[in-house]
């Protein structure tokens, strides 16, 4: 990363698995490191199935959005301090010791949410689980960037992506797997702690990032490790160069142990490169991904799929996409590069956003009518709203009332239903007639294209802004600044993901789901204009060219093109 010139090798996909027999050691460490996005995935998927059926087991969480969205957020508010707290610990302890704290922070955390007897402590065990998630988030692809040789150092930081998608998928399996056992959420909560004990164990034998050993005056330390690295005949200048950038920041900031929070503020090409790596993972979350991946269920029924166990099946499909297209980011990501692919991402998120936009608003529609007949059949338990009123009501009126949710005919869900008090037993009659009942979503005809809207939504968004994000993140930053940087990145994604995760549900109830992400699709117009503008093409070059990229100015907008010296570099390769 510090070194030379390495020409981009179009074939870095296949160099990356061609490791796995010349050097496993970089293998190894790449995936004992991405394991923190496993972590990562993992919480963020299973928090969506297991929300089904904690307000099962809590009626106040299911009563009250507020304490559904707080227990979705408290993980990512302890995400927000912990990757603060990691960008710190990353420069002073180091980026395995920082690895290995995210672990003890999330095994603790998993182990009070399995037994939590109340939502409170459900509340404290996700506060834990988001601090290790914050710290592992913004560590992880920055020790597997720094222990990567630069050719295949965007496959191999893809790897983190492919486990976090990976970790979602795995949730969703485990979340179905898990609901018909007693106590479904907690087994999903707890199991989580099983990833994290893995990477604690395997990282405990794994050596220090050696860029940040060579900064911290630990050369023969640093100097060993690259020689298992990178070729014969490339360690030497990679030695040479890293030894060389050390030594002129030393130079310049006169110590290698602070770090003058005001120049970095001033200095030109760092702040250049925080807004365009800060900005990358606000708009990451300001699309709406973490809508999708935690509240993909209730999704799934707001679009009129009634069953707990059909939304979570349903909901697999997404998450099986999402790892799909994490794989499909490590090929393309240093053979098309991070521009061109975050382009093309964000493009089809608009047209995805669109469709599930505009799905929903013929929902809302053409919502099934309120039969007062059908509502008379179940008088004791007719909804207080709708029996003070002699005004027609529809499904959605009936879900918005009070308590009320909307039983009707199973033979054909679009018949008219009867309004219906919400509780358990009342469901239970519902049911007892072979009828469906419904309390999230109604009943529609053009659920399946919600279904398919959000496939394609999943299938643009996760190969560039998926990914890319922390790619970015990993390769803009000078050596000296990059922990406290991708610290600061990290932890405007997770503040991003506070206000997203803490609003969605109170939003689809203000102006409704169509209009929720007619909102998200406007952001992902603005995101285009931003990538075009702020965000420097990164592949393959070492940190010194990007600084003078950033120095320079370079926007870029023929993005497709390569640079003229880009081109004769190659050839003198």
């Amino acid at each position: 990363m510090e070194g030379g010139v390495h020409e981009v090798d179009a074939s870095a996909f296949k160099e990356c698995f061609s490791l796995s027999w010349r050097n496993p050691y970089v293998l190894r460490l790449a995936f004992s490191a991405g394991i923190g996005g496993l972590l990562f995935g993992y919480d963020t998927g299973v928090i969506s199935g297991a929300l089904l059926y904690i307000r099962d087991d809590f009626r106040s969480v299911d009563k009250k959005t507020w304490l559904q969205e707080s227990i979705v957020s408290a993980a990512v508010a302890g995400a927000i301090i912990g990757a603060a707290i990691g960008g710190w610990a990353n420069d002073r302890f180091g980026r395995k010791t920082t690895i290995l704290v995210a672990d003890f922070l999330f095994f603790t955390g998993a182990v009070i949410m399995a037994a939590a007897p109340n939502p409170t402590l459900l509340l404290v065990g996700r506060v834990f689980v988001g601090l290790g998630v914050g710290m592992a988030s913004m560590t992880s692809p920055l020790y597997i960037s720094e222990a990567s040789p630069a050719r295949v150092r965007g496959a191999l930081v893809s790897t983190n992506g492919f486990l976090i998608t990976g970790g979602q998928f795995l949730s969703y399996l485990i979340n179905l797997a898990f609901t018909k056992a007693p106590g479904p959420w907690r087994w999903m909560l707890g199991i989580a702690g099983v990833p994290a004990l893995l990477q604690f164990i395997l990282m405990s034998f794994l050596p220090e990032s050696p860029r940040w050993l060579y900064r911290k005056g630990r050369e023969e330390e640093a100097e060993s490790i690259m020689r298992k690295i990178y070729p014969t005949h490339e360690v030497d200048g990679e030695i040479r160069a890293l030894k060389e950038s050390v030594e002129a920041e030393i130079e310049e900031e006169g110590s290698s142990e602070r770090i003058n929070f005001m120049k970095l503020l001033k200095t030109k090409t760092v702040r250049r490169g925080l807004i365009a790596g800060v900005g990358l993972q606000v708009f990451q979350q300001f699309v709406g991904i973490n809508t999708v991946m935690y509240y993909s269920p209730t999704i799934v029924q707001l679009a009129g799929f009634a069953s707990n166990r059909t939304a979570l099946a349903l909901s697999l499909v997404t998450s099986g996409l999402n790892a799909m297209g994490s794989i499909v980011s490590i090929y393309f990501i240093d053979k098309t590069g991070r521009k061109k692919l975050l382009i093309i991402s964000l493009c089809g998120v608009v047209l995805s956003l669109g469709v599930l936009s505009a799905v929903f608003h013929e929902t809302a529609s053409h919502s099934p009518s309120v039969s007062r007949q059908e509502t008379t059949h179940f008088a004791q338990y007719t909804c207080p709203d709708y029996q003070s009123t002699t005004t027609s009501w529809d499904c959605m009126r009936c879900l918005k009332a009070s308590d009320c949710a909307f039983c009707t005919s199973a033979a054909d869900k679009l018949f008219p239903g009867a309004c219906l008090i919400s509780n358990s037993t009342v469901k239970d009659v519902c049911h007892g007639e072979s009828r469906m009942w419904y309390e999230r979503g109604c009943p529609s005809q053009y659920g399946w294209l919600a279904l398919i809207g959000l496939a394609l939504y999943i299938i643009f968004f996760s190969p560039g802004m998926g990914t890319a994000p922390w790619i970015v993140n990993s390769e803009i930053y000078p050596l000296r600044f990059r922990g406290v940087c991708g610290g600061i990145a990290a932890t405007a994604n997770w503040i991003s993901n506070l206000i997203v995760s803490e609003s969605f549900l109170s939003l689809t109830v203000a102006i409704g789901t169509s209009w929720t992400f007619m909102i998200f699709g406007l952001i992902s117009v603005a995101a285009v204009f931003f990538v075009l503008i702020f965000v420097p093409e990164t592949k393959g070059l070492p940190i010194e060219e990007v600084e003078k990229m950033l120095e320079q100015r370079d926007l870029r907008f023929k993005f497709w093109t390569k640079r003229p010296d880009q081109i004769k570099k190659n050839s003198d390769v």
